[in-house]
């Protein structure tokens, strides 16, 4: 009872701490505690909280761990793997309810801003597509493929075809290197130029093509690599 005691006014006094502070001052390790009060309700979650990091190596690395393997962690149950899994993509999809259609992109970095979240806690290579208006406002983003980059290119007419359904006037294509730097490929950007081409055709700009990785984006359109290339291709 006096242990369980001690437990459960350790529990308060982080909850109360997070309610009085916020989350930015605690140590990673009491981030993942505090998580883990909510799938292991009556156990201390200290220890496994540090296996988890020593195991993963971060808090990231803990929240994309695949749930099969937070499942081997001594001390772990199912429920609380199954919330720590949840984590990057509840992060996704709060920001993107709140980065929603009607924004105004209108450079680089707003472009990449608003891009970035939609691509957190993917694994693999994903093609996305954001329609613009001709003052630059989101009227649309939606996935166009998942896979290499290189699908893209049997997806040009799934690109024309959205593009023309939202009335746009500009469109900007993003895609993501999930284990690589965010570096154009030589077939990244000969993708790029058939896309261009395709929406050219039917009156409508390809301002950009922005490529992710991690928490990184680079615009082709800006590219020092991407003219390097586009020379000497």
């Amino acid at each position: 009872m006096e242990e369980k005691a001690m437990h459960d006014g350790h529990r308060q006094r982080l909850k109360d701490r997070f309610l009085r502070e916020g989350i930015d001052n605690f140590e990673d390790h009491n981030i993942l505690e505090l998580l883990l009060f909510f799938g292991i309700p009556r156990r201390d979650t200290n220890t496994l909280a540090h296996n988890l990091m020593e195991k993963f190596g971060t808090l990231s690395g803990v929240f994309e761990a695949p749930f099969e393997e937070l499942c081997k962690v001594k001390g772990m149950t199912q429920s609380a793997a199954f919330l720590i899994s949840m984590v990057p993509q509840l992060s996704r999809k709060y920001l993107d309810d709140k980065y929603k259609a009607g924004q105004i992109l209108n450079s680089t970095e707003k472009v990449g801003k608003f891009l970035l979240h939609k691509y957190v806690g993917r694994k693999d290579e994903m093609v996305s597509m954001i329609c613009m208006d001709n003052k630059c406002r989101v009227l649309y983003w939606g996935i166009v493929s998942e896979g290499s980059v290189n699908a893209a290119e049997v997806s040009i007419r799934k690109i024309v075809q959205s593009a023309l359904t939202q009335n746009s006037s500009n469109v900007i294509i993003a895609h993501n290197h999930p284990n690589g730097l965010a570096i154009p490929s030589s077939q990244d950007i000969k993708t790029t130029e058939k896309i261009k081409a395709a929406l050219s055709a039917v009156g409508i700009n390809l301002l950009d093509h922005i490529i992710i990785a991690d928490d990184d984006f680079v615009s082709i359109s800006e590219s020092e690599t991407a003219n390097l290339i586009t020379t000497l291709g």
